[in-house]
């Protein structure tokens, strides 16, 4: 009888290969059409200048969309850029994360990388001045001399506000607590608007609006609470937000926080609530899902009754998105079918955030009029 051992060694003896076309193909080749349907316009984009980026509240649609502009011409010929073209030679990026990150933390890192900027991760609040005592506000003076721009993760939502205060930088919130996570609504808007670039067009017709089912709680989850923010930017590509939530939570939990449901109605978008995925799948156009709220230094897992898997009845053109890293919540069988765009979600998070960085550190005209 053969030694199961010697089977393994021959097996791995033979040269293990990796395709280079997988998944996270899906939505590879629409930047171009999404930066045809923009015109460039490099006026927006001077908002940014000398700006924090804390909260989805503060951006105008304008300056949204030649961000998507941008980051669409990163992505449609990254090698002009990440060769020829090196905007932030030169630069620092100040990476603190005090929270677990993948997704956010490499993104940021790569982005700047990609533009020819060197960075300073930080990872463990524990190896800073804060564990002796040292304030926010006196970090962040310290930053102003290390770097030229900060992105922060913690998990007290009032500290990227205590660090404003003092910096002379720009600052991007990369999650506080469960409050906001300005840049993933950012990378999910682009990516929407990737998969379907008319609704980037200044006029979408009744018709080509779009329902979009967010699976989640807004009053927990910072992804959502974003993501609903930026979607009240452009009320006119919705027909409609679904927000799909497990029965009984609302004994639980808030499904919103007081005055957050109000905020996105005046905006002009159309709410409705529902806790039963399967009749509402059929009609929805983009289907978002997250489960986590990060709380303190844990978090909490909610809706664990959904699963998004291939048999469900989705429309033939629906895309899936999530915000990653993903549980039992949404199910690898869909990750081979054409639904599957949150591997092009995270794929374009480092392209927009390299049009905001560049912005954020006024180098914009650097990249502006080149294709």
């Amino acid at each position: 009888m053969a030694d199961p051992g010697t089977a393994v060694i021959e097996e791995v003896s033979a040269p293990l290969r990796f395709r280079p076309m997988g998944p996270d193909v899906f939505g590879h080749d629409q930047p171009q059409a999404l930066l045809a349907a923009i015109a460039e316009d490099g006026e927006p984009l001077l908002d940014l200048i000398d700006q924090h980026v804390v909260s989805m509240q503060a951006f105008r649609p304008e300056t949204l969309l030649q961000l998507f502009r941008l980051a669409a011409k990163f992505e449609s010929n990254p090698d002009r850029y990440c060769r020829h073209n090196t905007p932030l030679t030169g630069k620092i990026l100040i990476n603190a994360f005090y929270e677990p990150s993948t997704r956010t933390r490499l993104s940021f890192d790569s982005a700047w990388h990609r533009l020819g900027g060197d960075s300073i991760n930080i990872t463990d609040r524990s190896t800073t001045g804060i564990a002796k005592g040292e304030s926010l506000e006196d970090v962040a003076h310290m930053f102003n001399n290390y770097g030229d721009c900060v992105v922060l993760r913690d998990s007290n939502p009032d500290a990227v506000y205590a660090m404003t205060s003092t910096l002379r930088i720009p600052i991007i919130n990369a999650g506080n607590g469960i409050d906001e996570h300005p840049t993933q609504a950012m990378a999910d808007l682009y990516t929407i608007f990737k998969w379907r670039p008319s609704l980037a067009l200044t006029e979408v017709l009744p018709k080509d609006r779009i329902r979009i089912g967010v699976i989640g709680l807004p009053s927990r989850m910072r992804t959502v609470r974003s993501l609903l923010r930026i979607l009240s930017k452009f009320p006119q590509i919705l027909e409609e937000v679904v927000v799909i939530h497990a029965a009984g939570v609302e004994s639980e939990a808030p499904l919103f926080d007081p005055g957050q449901l109000e905020e996105l109605e005046a905006s002009g978008v159309t709410i409705r609530c529902s806790s039963d995925l399967a009749a509402e799948i059929p009609e929805l156009d983009v289907v978002y899902i997250n489960a986590i709220a990060w709380v303190g230094d844990s978090y909490e897992v909610h809706g664990g009754g959904f699963r998004l898997t291939r048999d469900l009845p989705f429309k033939p053109e629906a895309i899936v998105l999530h915000p990653l890293a993903r549980g039992p919540e949404l199910s690898t069988c869909l990750d081979d079918t054409p639904h599957n765009w949150y591997f092009s979600q995270a794929r374009g998070a480092v392209f927009l955030r390299m049009a905001l960085l560049t912005c954020m550190v006024n180098r914009a005209e650097r990249v502006m009029d080149v294709i």
